[in-house]
């Protein structure tokens, strides 16, 4: 028979493993667990997070995986501001958009590179704020991937934190540059709105909705996905992170874009400073 001294032995192994909080670190973790939800904190991290979506193309049978790649750096500019950088390279693979395979690809699509100037201090209500610009960047790896232009406009962030809740929205705006873009290419020209919000429990269980709607003011059309989900804050060997899944709706989409039901599910690295 395994005595008590033993069980909790164990149990104490399985906390610090798997990272279930132990009080001792619970204040620690509640405030891991606000910054890993703050899109301008002041923390290193490194989202690594994967979408599936159905009901595309021109068939209304294709299928598109993105996984986006999210490093998040911050920079201490002076006593008062940082400024905090946001990547975001999506890696894709699609299939089954055109009658015979013609839209079949996998590759690198476009970068948005976002920069935010943001004051180290709340405001007196208790907001946390960020504006810079945002750079599209025309990275695809082929033409079916990218838009082929560079793009530029302003970004804007307003969060704010409290009893547990997250509520806020980020948005962008990105012309295009290039006067005439590469191929059929229409300029881009085009608003991104992402609404959140959230709730983070006593055992750092965040649950989530969100919207990252898009209007594309060339075809005067809305991609309106709302996302559903569920996040974990744990440490795995001392190193904090977090894990994320759920469904996500296409409320309204711009052309042959996804329909019905998809799914995502990320991975986040946190490195606190």
């Amino acid at each position: 028979m395994v005595s008590n001294d033993w069980r909790n032995v164990a149990a104490s192994g399985v906390i610090f493993t798997f990272g279930w909080v132990p009080a001792a670190y619970a204040e620690d973790s509640a405030e891991l667990a606000k910054k890993a939800l703050n899109p301008v904190a002041a923390m290193y991290s490194l989202p690594v997070q994967y979408n599936w979506d159905q009901k595309m193309g021109s068939t209304g049978d294709g299928m598109r995986s993105v996984t986006n790649i999210q490093p998040v750096l911050p920079f201490s500019l002076n006593e008062d501001w940082n400024l905090i950088s946001r990547t975001i390279l999506p890696i894709i693979d699609q299939h089954g958009l055109a009658p015979g395979g013609a839209a079949d690809k996998s590759g690198t699509g476009d970068i948005t590179q976002s920069f935010f100037f943001s004051p180290k201090k709340e405001t007196d209500n208790g907001w946390i704020v960020g504006a810079g610009p945002a750079i599209l960047i025309p990275t695809g790896s082929d033409e079916l991937l990218g838009n082929e232009q560079w793009g530029l406009g302003p970004t804007a962030v307003a969060l704010k934190q409290s009893n547990g809740w997250t509520r806020g929205i980020l948005a962008n705006h990105i012309w295009g540059l290039d006067s005439h873009p590469g191929h059929d290419k229409d300029k881009v020209n085009q608003t991104f709105l992402q609404p959140f919000l959230s709730y983070t429990t006593s055992t750092f269980t965040t649950y989530g909705v969100n919207t990252e709607s898009t209007y594309n003011w060339q075809s005067r059309e809305w991609s309106v996905p709302v996302n559903l989900t569920v996040t974990q804050l744990l440490k795995i060997g001392g190193q904090p992170l977090t894990i994320q899944a759920g469904p996500r709706y296409w409320m309204d989409r711009d052309g042959d874009g996804a329909q019905g039901w998809g799914f995502r599910a990320a991975v986040t690295l946190l490195f606190p400073r």
